[in-house]
């Protein structure tokens, strides 16, 4: 629809598994200066190369703000055109969330727009909701409350505070980055290579500069700073303190990841995977395990707390999953002894009950808050994998998108094109050789008690493995299996491949193997490959890559969309304040953010009712008769409906996935155009309503009058019951 024209650990206590191992990589030229610092080692040249390394993460943090901020701007040419223009370009959902932002700052005060909020009737008609309830929104109140009391209005606007800030969170993203890396190799040239491959590879990265609103943008940047912590929560030998201080943080970008995206429970789950096989082949210790989880709890209550109690929460699979994995450790006692075989069969068992509890505990959970809000998601999953033919609207919306298909494998390629991909899988085959390998020694290396109570043992510690390193090897597994699955997952997993390469090529656990493997390991000779290889990477990068950025950059395009421009100004010069519209969910959240008319539905999904009158809605471009039609719309209080020529007819999708298919399948009609159809579907009665309207019969202009219409959009208003349609002529109207 937008057309984008040229214009020009503390003394005396007992070290956790991999601490010998973190010993000898310390032995083998690793470059701690901010481990020493950390420990008071306050040498000129440790503070001076530790500096040296915060201000690259700072600069690198910058250049992709910036980088980001002028793609933006020079696509859009975003500072030239019209206000309303400028909120058109928030599409869909984004538009949305946007909309509470510009609300909170037209309420007279903080005070007043929070209570809108709170007791919101303008986003689905006929219902008063609580949006700091349903919706993740507390960033946009945060960010309306720090513009009002900045002294910056007389030079700044809203909208740019707003997209500014979401650019800054860039910055936060790739410094989280580069310190996993540094924590991961101890060299901050590791950090520097993760923040060129994550610019480099912008397109695979984030998608911030043309969906800034949308929630992962807020949030990815708070789970990488997590993963940051809990990488240096994993390393040996911190003093309580400091344990003490990264717990805090761990809970912090915890909290923050959780309040600012919808999704976060089905992230965590995955990251409470991670930390379950951890623990089930011995890599952590209990008290590590049980803190982990414990943090995840935490940061999930206090959302649910500052979310009005949201049932979602409450009935997530994570905390589920987690109530009874600590439930059945605390039980079974005994998991960690016996030989290699019987420990194995104490896992699979111990396993098994974990999935049974977590699944009993969820169900009774949900039907106990009666909680259907996320159902729509694991219609979904089933569908994806396969388990059952769907004919379901909602599972069958995002089956149908690509964002929710298998990850392309031109993504690989693109990957490899920026010399991420190789060194990804080298150090990805190495490392999970050597996991196996440390895992398989740690079941049977003992035949009784835990890593805590084997202190001292003859066998010694947990072998040649390092937690760190083991958690982020199954962060990027996990997640990457996660993106290969669903390809919009793909931003969790792409950022955090980048620092995991870079830890490949500047760590010493890799390059020692492959240095072994040639029989030529020797201290200055892996020296001189963990400081030359990245240098000459990073090289050949700036030589390939930077004429090809000076050209992305010097692409100058405008904003174009003159069809939605005049429908949102014909709506909010035409039509009362407090009309009510129904039509797509995308335009809707649009109309909501230009004009601040009442809606009948939106993109945000999270609800069962919602979903259940977004499909009614959605009649509208299925074969329907206009009495139906007019009672669906009639009975969700719409005064204005507007249809989409882009819907009514689309083109986008194959056929059995556009829209008027999904909607034809599920009232069990056969879909249009030339293709089989399944044998229990019927010929529908009627014509299809988005273009039978068009014809002004006296069947739909008895229920509907035309008020506007342009190459794209049409919009009629639903008469209401026993009123005579005389009034109609008063109504604006529009021509091609």
């Amino acid at each position: 629809m937008t057309a984008l024209r040229q214009r020009k650990a503390s003394k005396g206590k007992e070290p956790p598994p991999g601490a010998e191992f973190q010993s000898h990589q310390s032995n083998c030229c690793t470059d701690h200066h901010a481990e020493k610092i950390l420990h008071g080692d306050w040498s000129w040249w440790a503070i001076i190369w530790t500096s040296v390394g915060w201000s690259v993460s700072v600069g690198l943090g910058l250049l992709c703000c910036i980088y980001i901020a002028t793609l933006h701007e020079n696509d859009l040419w975003f500072s030239n055109i019209k206000e309303v223009e400028r909120e058109i370009s928030f599409r869909t959902e984004c538009g949305l969330y946007y909309s509470y932002f510009k609300q909170m700052l037209q309420a007279p005060s903080i005070q007043e727009g929070l209570s809108d909020l709170i007791h919101d009737n303008l986003t689905e008609s006929k219902r008063t909701i609580n949006l700091l309830q349903r919706m993740n929104i507390y960033q946009e109140v945060f960010l309306s409350v720090l513009y009002r009391l900045l002294p910056i209005q007389s030079y700044l606007e809203p909208v740019y505070f707003y997209i500014y800030t979401v650019f800054s969170l860039q910055a936060v993203y790739v410094i989280a980055l580069y310190l996993t890396a540094w924590l991961l190799s101890g060299s901050w040239l590791a950090g520097a290579l993760t923040g060129v491959w994550y610019i480099l590879n912008r397109v695979d990265t984030t998608r911030v500069e043309f969906t800034i609103s949308l929630r992962e943008n807020w949030s990815l940047p708070f789970l990488a700073l997590q993963v940051t912590a809990i990488t240096c929560y994993l390393r040996p030998q911190l003093t309580a303190l400091q344990q003490k201080v990264m717990v805090w943080l761990m809970y912090v970008t915890t909290f923050c990841f959780c309040l600012t995206w919808q999704f976060n429970q089905f992230i965590l789950l995955v990251q409470a995977l991670i930390i379950y096989t951890l623990d089930c082949l011995d890599i952590l210790t209990t008290t590590q395990v049980t803190t982990l989880y414990l943090v995840q709890v935490s940061g999930l209550l206090t959302v649910w707390l500052l979310q009005f109690c949201n049932s979602m929460i409450l009935g997530s699979l994570v905390l589920s999953f987690i109530v009874a994995a600590l439930f059945i450790r605390h039980c079974q006692s005994g998991l960690k002894t016996g030989s290699l075989l019987v420990r194995l069969g104490k896992v699979l068992l111990h396993s098994t009950m974990v999935l049974l509890l977590t699944v009993t505990i969820n169900y009774l959970a949900k039907k106990a808050l009666q909680l259907r809000s996320d159902e729509h998601i694991f219609k979904f999953i089933k569908s994806k994998f396969a388990l059952g033919p769907t004919r379901d609207f909602d599972a069958n919306l995002y089956l149908c998108e690509e964002a929710f298909g298998l990850l392309p494998l031109d993504t690989l390629e693109r990957l490899a094109g920026t010399l991420l991909l190789y060194p990804y899988i080298l150090t990805l085959l190495l490392l999970s050789g050597t996991l196996a390998v440390a895992a398989l020694r740690n079941l049977s290396r003992l035949k009784g008690g835990s890593s805590e109570e084997r202190k001292g043992a003859g066998e010694g510690r947990a072998v040649a493995y390092r937690p760190d390193v083991a958690y982020n090897l199954l962060h990027t597994l996990f997640y990457g299996l996660l993106a290969f699955s669903t390809m919009r997952m793909k931003y969790i997993w792409t950022g955090h491949m980048c620092a995991v390469a870079a830890y490949g090529v500047c760590g010493t656990e890799v390059w020692t193997l492959l240095l072994n493997a040639l029989r030529c390991n020797s201290k200055v000779l892996l020296r001189i490959v963990r400081y030359a290889v990245p240098l000459v990477m990073i090289g050949c990068l700036y030589h390939k890559f930077w004429p090809k950025l000076m050209e992305e950059l010097s692409e100058l395009r405008e904003f174009y969309d003159p069809d939605t421009v005049e429908l949102m100004t014909w709506i909010s010069t035409k039509t009362p304040v407090r009309a009510v519209f129904a039509g797509s969910m995308q335009l809707l959240a649009g109309i909501k953010l230009c004009t601040g008319r009442v809606l009948t539905n939106h993109p945000h999904y999270e609800d069962k009712d919602l979903r259940e009158r977004t499909r009614q809605v959605y009649q509208v471009y299925a074969r329907r008769s206009p009495e139906e039609v007019s009672d669906i719309l009639r009975a969700v209080g719409a005064d204005y409906v507007v249809l989409e020529n882009s819907i009514c007819y689309e083109r986008r999708h194959r056929r059995g996935c556009r829209l008027r298919d999904l909607l034809d399948l599920a009232n069990g009609h056969i879909m249009d155009g030339p293709g089989e159809n399944d044998p229990d579907l019927v010929p529908a009665s009627h014509p299809r309503f988005c273009e039978a309207i068009k014809s002004d019969t006296a069947a739909y202009t008895a229920l509907f009058t035309r008020t506007f219409q342009n190459k794209t959009f049409h919009v009629y208003r639903v008469k209401k019951k026993r009123k005579k349609s005389g009034k109609s002529s008063s109504e604006p109207s529009a021509t091609q």
